[in-house]
């Protein structure tokens, strides 16, 4: 489905076939200059698809047309293998810009697997993972953007706003005059964003996510273009709510802790999650990896904050609380 949503500025809602996203909103600025799109899709057939199907509604001429990518996730650069050649520039904001150049490190996946605990027959699935077949692949001519860095698209403006969080190079385009944010996976209105640690640096992304979420709200907003679900307008009220979310996981991890010591992947086992399944053994091995990575990331904050004791046994990360 293509929609304007404001003059110049349209949405293509891509479909993610059997993802619980269930679809990306690719936003694409017309101009008499050169086009931009913000965001793709997987690599997949239905995806393409949907995608050409709105820029031939729209009389795009795709030679006429740059891409800026919000971050690395394969639902948001997978298609640009396929659309993107050497008349197109390609956006991101470092380090994620990096990644879509070089491609995956899908060692690093495997290693922070097993040191958190996923079992071998779950690390060995990581085939499952949607960036594994439906990424970009590599080889891809991307700019680095950095903080502050203006795009320009017809009678748009977007100055570029890094947002790290659920991605350490996640960025943001603000159009200040028109008051318009295309925030990627920073602000979802509907749903959750998910913040998640996929390695043992010295990361702390839910700590750089609340960070990000005090600057947007700083920010005069009329629409948020979130990646996914609709737009909406009560930006600092989401800020709110998605603070508190992340506070009710630290308490619910601080209670799973009391009887003992765990890995991220058995913390993740008894936490709860929005999901259609009765128990954990039903999720699909890639959501088990996402619930994981998500764990991962807010035992890294309490564990910052002094909260918990980490010690490595037998190549697995366990964390026990002080308390």
């Amino acid at each position: 489905m293509t929609e304007e949503i404001f003059p110049g500025l349209f949405r293509i809602r891509v479909p993610l076939p059997k993802n619980p996203l269930k679809a990306i909103n690719s936003y694409v600025i017309k101009s008499t200059d050169r086009n931009l799109i913000v965001d793709t899709g997987l690599n997949q057939e239905e995806c393409l698809a949907a995608m050409q199907e709105g820029l031939k509604a729209l009389g795009v001429d795709i030679d006429k047309t740059d891409f800026f990518i919000t971050h690395l996730h394969a639902d948001h650069v997978g298609l640009l293998g396929a659309l993107a050649g050497e008349k197109n520039r390609i956006y991101c904001g470092d380090p994620d810009a990096f990644v879509v150049r070089s491609g995956v490190d899908w060692g690093q996946f495997l290693d922070f697997a097993r040191q958190n605990g996923i079992p071998e027959t779950e690390v060995q699935a990581a085939s499952s993972l949607p960036g594994y077949d439906y990424g970009a692949g590599s080889g891809l001519n991307v700019i680095s953007v950095k903080e502050g860095d203006l795009i320009n698209a017809g009678e748009y403006s977007f100055r570029c706003v890094h947002t790290p969080g659920h991605t350490e190079g996640h960025m943001c385009l603000y159009d200040e005059d028109k008051q318009i944010i295309l925030a990627g996976d920073h602000l979802l209105a509907e749903i959750t964003p998910n913040i998640s640690l996929w390695g043992g640096n010295d990361q702390d992304p839910i700590r750089d996510y609340f960070n990000s979420l005090d600057k947007v709200a700083q920010m005069e907003i009329q629409c948020v273009l979130p990646g996914h679900r609709d737009p909406f307008s009560n930006y600092r009220q989401r800020v709110d709510e998605l603070k508190a979310h992340h506070r009710e996981r630290f308490q619910e991890i601080m209670e799973i802790l009391k009887p003992g010591s765990a890995t991220a992947y058995q913390v993740a086992s008894l936490m709860h999650w929005d999901m259609s399944y009765d128990r954990w053994e039903q999720f699909p091995v890639a959501q088990k990896w996402f619930a994981t990575a998500e764990a991962n990331a807010h035992l890294k904050y309490l564990e910052q904050e002094g909260l918990l004791k980490v010690e490595v046994k037998d190549g697995k990360i366990i964390y026990q609380a002080k308390i």
